[in-house]
């Protein structure tokens, strides 16, 4: 394998440069599945359940509905 080659630098290279200080950023899948715990449905493979539009839209106007009341109710108060 030659030196120049991209697989060899990434194998056997020193990554160049820092890291930035602090947790690593919070990715949007994390968002979603953080969501879904949130609502109770967090054993469901969203990934294939968001191929279909459908079923997709159907569960977020389900989390919408469950979550607005909620959210708007502490303004209430």
């Amino acid at each position: 394998m030659g030196e120049k080659r991209g697989i060899y630098r990434v194998l056997v290279g020193k990554p160049e440069g820092k890291r930035p200080l602090g947790r690593p950023r919070r990715r949007w899948e994390d968002n979603i599945m953080m969501d879904l715990q949130e609502v109770g449905c967090g054993g469901i493979d969203w990934i294939e359940l968001a191929q279909d539009r459908d079923k997709w839209r159907a569960l977020a106007n389900a989390v919408i509905n469950f979550l607005v009341p909620i959210k708007f109710g502490e303004f209430l108060d």
